[in-house]
């Protein structure tokens, strides 16, 4: 084997990485806008996250806002309300949802807990007095109504699901607890979603 032979062989080689390497470049430049479109859109960023002032919601009553497209149910409780929620909690494993279905928890199978619900309050009130949950029935995404049903909850008139005041499904065809979404208080009046 001449020496020619060798040359010519390690130009070819280059010839390959450098067309390879080429349309490496050209495939990826054609390809990320592609990818990159996929990303969310700065109006869908926005709405990843959304404070609520909830200064304005007294004990015993509650507001609904729209975050991610869906209600939210935020519930300012009574002292009776949480008492009432609290003394059902040694029903939790006869539910139909044992689990309490909450993002801001560390354990994803908690027990269903009234306290495992809710939300942890400011300074200065009492623990429970605050529930933030997704308000769409589990069962077939309808509107639950407030203060309804046979446990004084919310109840979905669509197909007959009652949940008590802890949101937990208590009777009817929903399978689950209503979900409690990733919240927390930002200062004594404002709850951030997400």
């Amino acid at each position: 084997m001449s020496h020619a032979d060798d040359t010519q062989g390690t130009r070819r080689d280059f010839l390959y990485y450098a067309t390879a390497g080429a349309g490496a470049v050209v495939t990826g430049a054609a390809v990320w806008p592609l990818v990159n479109q996929m990303n969310p859109s700065a109006d869908v960023q926005a709405l990843a996250s959304i404070r609520v002032d909830v200064s304005p919601v007294d004990p015993g009553t509650q507001i609904t806002v729209l975050w991610q497209g869906k209600p939210v149910f935020i519930r300012h409780r009574t002292g009776a309300e949480i008492a009432e929620a609290q003394s059902e909690d040694a029903d939790t494993e006869s539910m139909p949802d044992p689990l309490a279905r909450n993002e801001n928890l560390a354990i994803a199978d908690a027990p269903a807990t009234d306290a495992n619900r809710t939300l942890p309050s400011p300074e200065g009130e009492g623990e429970g007095a605050w529930i933030v949950q997704m308000g769409v029935c589990t069962h077939l995404g309808c509107v639950p109504l407030g203060d309804s049903g046979d446990f004084g909850g919310w109840f979905c008139p669509c197909h007959g699901s009652h949940y008590d005041k802890s949101g937990r499904i208590r009777k009817g065809p929903a399978p689950r607890n209503l979900p409690i979404p990733v919240a927390s208080f930002v200062d004594g009046s404002t709850i951030q979603l997400g």
